[in-house]
């Protein structure tokens, strides 16, 4: 069976998110969706209510595909992580060249603890590629609107957040 993991803070999941997990799909067996819990990023969702969020929208893809797509919190090591679920597929999602170098290192370094387990790019479709979840929060914290940017499920606790 072949195992993915596809690591991210999901602070919210957006519509980037799910484009890379839906496509991800045809490449494994299993998906894992790594949440990692990074203190130093300081999420405004609880470890508990991103796991939710990504629970809700993966069990709607999960059903699509016909294939087990779980959620995992992780606070360790990437590397650790996919050894842990047994990952031997490192997925990334790239939006713009800024975010090549950081994830061309990150590789890097991966591999040199691992070189079993590969990393995999997937580029966003375009009409994704903008979506950033530090954006999307910005947006909600003036009123804006973010329907287009995250799933229903996510619209009211994210606007709630700011009310």
């Amino acid at each position: 069976m072949r195992i993915g993991l596809y690591p991210g803070t999901f602070d919210p999941i957006t519509f980037g998110h799910t484009d890379i997990i839906t496509r991800a799909c045809s490449l494994v067996d299993r998906l894992v969706i790594g949440v990692a819990i990074n203190r130093t990023k300081g999420p405004l969702f609880t470890l508990e209510e991103r796991v939710a969020m990504v629970e809700a929208e993966c069990g709607h893809i999960s059903r699509l595909k016909g294939m087990e797509i779980v959620a995992h919190p992780f606070e360790n090591l990437l590397i650790d992580c996919a050894r842990e679920v047994g990952a031997t597929l490192i997925v990334r999602g790239l939006r713009a060249v800024a975010d090549f170098e950081y994830e061309f290192q990150m590789a890097g370094m991966n591999r040199t603890l691992d070189d079993k387990i590969e990393t995999v790019y997937l580029m966003a479709d375009a009409p994704r590629q903008v979506i950033a979840s530090k954006l999307v929060k910005e947006i909600a914290s003036l009123n804006g609107d973010i329907g287009q940017f995250v799933p229903d499920s996510v619209v009211k606790p994210l606007m709630g957040k700011f009310q």
